[in-house]
């Protein structure tokens, strides 16, 4: 049998059989676990939206640390980081080329505003910033639209998400929520 990652030439047509064990250079992190993820299908709409119900909350129950006028800022109950900020329009909208110039002006403000606290505040190096629209693009809450701002330390990545299973947050919600909310209305 020639190579058939050799390069020379045509290909060799080659059963599949014959290539068993035949290294291909890749490395291979398994995650059985997404599969019930994969094959559960399309997710029903959401009768209940967290994002409608926080705004309704006092702002240590929602979680809010800022309120505009067509948009607010609220920490994640599931934070890939302390300190991790949704920024949502009160309306309930889908996608962002669906939300009115005023809520993307206020979005884009308040996620600006959001940066510098959580700078001053958590005295972090950097920031993901960003939205996933769709359920196949990640959204949790794809009914919603809300904007990711999650803030980034040189020393926290690791393996210890994808090892344990287990996210390490040194800070509880509240005390995050409230050190941010103190700090945004200064």
């Amino acid at each position: 049998m020639t190579d058939p990652f050799s390069g020379a030439g045509e290909p060799e047509l080659i059963a599949a059989s014959e290539l068993a064990g035949v290294p291909d250079e890749f490395q291979r992190l398994w995650t059985p676990h997404r599969m019930a993820y994969i094959q559960a299908g399309p997710e029903p709409l959401r009768l209940d939206c967290p994002f409608d119900a926080a705004p309704q909350m006092s702002d240590e129950d929602g979680l809010i640390v800022a309120r505009g006028k067509t948009a607010y800022v609220l920490l994640n109950l599931f934070p890939y980081n302390s300190g991790h900020l949704l920024v949502c329009p009160y309306r309930h909208v889908g996608l962002y080329d669906e939300a009115t110039r005023e809520e993307v002006d206020e979005i884009a403000a308040l996620t600006q505003t959001g940066m510098r606290v959580l700078r001053e505040v958590s005295k972090c190096d950097g920031f993901n910033i960003g939205m996933n629209q769709g359920r196949v693009a990640g959204a949790g809450v794809e009914g919603h639209l809300h904007q990711h701002i999650v803030p980034r330390w040189a020393t926290d990545a690791n393996f210890f998400p994808i090892i344990a299973r287990t996210k390490a947050l040194p800070q509880l919600l509240g005390d995050v929520r409230r050190a941010i909310a103190d700090a945004w209305s200064i």
